[in-house]
């Protein structure tokens, strides 16, 4: 398989991917926190760094099965101040969603906050609802069934009580 993660941190993707067992040809690795890909590249010495979101061709990804992202979540959770996609970190949204229209991988994993269900009254979650569901509507792409669910992440091994929004 064949991987790309944006805003990929410490490369948590990479470790759950490791963990079930799931083979992984190549990962690329969207970081710009120079800690992160520290700790990355000293876990996973074959991970691919490509940089910036924002500056990723998506021709040099076409043959990606799976994205990952969880897009900066400030502009959305309840600990900032909730300016949604006018906080330009939350706005990076975008560019994944620019990715993904662009490379049409077999799969997409995307990850955020509870609270850009709430946001706006909800139309924060609609609009993103909506870019996922029109992604691959085009050029003979079936499109993707696009499924929303909210976990607690101590629910599947991880040592913390926290909700998480899932598209998967």
């Amino acid at each position: 398989m064949k991987v790309l993660s944006l805003f990929d941190g410490m490369s948590c993707g990479q470790i759950a991917l490791d963990q079930l067992g799931i083979p992984v040809e190549t990962y690329y690795a969207s970081e710009i926190d120079k800690y992160a890909i520290q700790v990355t590249q000293a876990n996973y010495p074959n991970t691919i760094q490509v940089g910036d979101v924002t500056k990723l061709d998506p021709k040099n990804f076409a043959d990606v099965d799976l994205i990952f992202f969880g897009s900066p979540c400030q502009g959305f959770s309840f600990a900032g101040k909730q300016l949604a996609f006018d906080d330009p970190r939350s706005a990076l949204f975008f560019e994944a969603i620019r990715l993904l229209k662009a490379i049409k991988p077999k799969y997409f994993l995307a990850e955020n906050v509870p609270g850009i269900l709430s946001l706006g009254n909800g139309k924060v979650v609609k609009v993103i609802d909506k870019e996922f569901s029109c992604i691959g509507m085009d050029k003979g792409h079936p499109g993707y069934d696009v499924k929303r669910v909210t976990v607690i992440a101590s629910r599947y091994g991880v040592p913390q009580n926290r909700k998480r929004v899932l598209w998967l």
